[in-house]
């Protein structure tokens, strides 16, 4: 198993820690946060608002953060160059920070003693993979790689979550191009924040080519769902609403109810995801796969 550190303890580097305790495919052994002391990790992880208390022991003992019994290494250092991940046992770091997502930022990490880095961010310059679309893609001389994750900063952005529908720029669509080659230029995208907590939703116009009933599209999407995409593609044809997806660790599930078509060459595709804990699975899922190509 896959000894990882976790640069940031922030939503995504809390919700990756909760995942590799959950799913017990990789080890994380270390933590760094010059922003967070000991006794406030301990709360932050323990208690979230989103996704409910952690049902397992978290305490500080010896200066080291222990979950479930196991000792988790603590730094506290702002300069990734200076993180001692190798005497911490960590060969693999996730980058969740949000500010190291260059490739030459990144491999900072790698100065400590790290073999290889995930940023869990958009990145201008590393190689992107998404879990059952492209992964197979890795090769394993790559040092620094990303898992998309969101993007974009508007002024619209501080006005108030609670009270307002704020329509907000994207980096998915520009994402997609960069994992499947194939639809490069032929898709955009926007977002409205609204005042949900957690969940989004895809709503995918589509012009196919060739003509498709939406039936026939249901049962592609629920065979690859009980197929070649189990654990990250699901299906449902029940009257679900946003909640029910929260703590989902899939990456989309397909609404065959909410979906339309205005005829066989124009479909719309509606799909859930729970965009902290699906996407933070993922990351995980991406180091056990990296490791089985070491």
């Amino acid at each position: 198993m896959v000894k990882v550190g976790v640069n940031g303890f922030g939503r995504i580097g809390r919700l990756v820690t909760r995942a590799a305790f959950q799913s017990k495919k990789v080890e994380i052994v270390a933590i760094n946060d010059p922003f967070i002391d000991l006794e406030y990790m301990v709360y932050m992880f323990k208690y979230d608002s989103t996704h409910g208390l952690f049902r397992g022991e978290v305490k500080a003992e010896g200066g080291k953060l222990v979950i479930d019994g196991k000792a988790i290494t603590v730094f506290s250092e702002r300069d990734p160059a200076n993180i001692k991940w190798g005497d911490a046992g960590a060969e693999y770091v996730v980058e969740s920070t949000g500010v190291f997502t260059t490739n030459e930022k990144a491999s900072a990490h790698l100065k400590g003693g790290a073999k290889r880095v995930i940023i869990s961010a958009p990145s201008a310059d590393a190689p992107m993979f998404v879990m059952g679309v492209n992964h197979e893609k890795y090769e394993n001389s790559l040092k620094v790689k990303t898992v998309d994750g969101p993007s974009g900063k508007l002024w619209r952005d501080g006005r108030g979550a609670s009270q307002n529908i704020i329509p907000a720029s994207t980096g998915a669509a520009k994402a997609v191009g960069k994992v499947i080659p194939e639809l490069n230029g032929k898709l955009t995208g926007m977002a409205f924040r609204v005042p949900t907590p957690n969940v989004s939703v895809v709503d995918l116009t589509v012009r196919l080519e060739k003509p498709a009933k939406y039936d026939d599209i249901k049962k592609v999407v629920k065979a690859a769902s009980e197929g070649p995409m189990k654990g990250i593609l699901g299906y449902t044809d029940e009257q679900v609403v946003s909640t029910d997806f929260n703590g989902d660790i899939r990456s989309s599930i397909f609404d065959a109810g909410a979906g339309i078509a205005l005829n066989d060459h124009f479909v719309k595709l509606v799909t859930w995801y729970d965009n902290e804990f699906g996407y933070s699975n993922r990351v995980i899922d991406l180091m056990a796969h990296m490791a089985s190509k070491e």
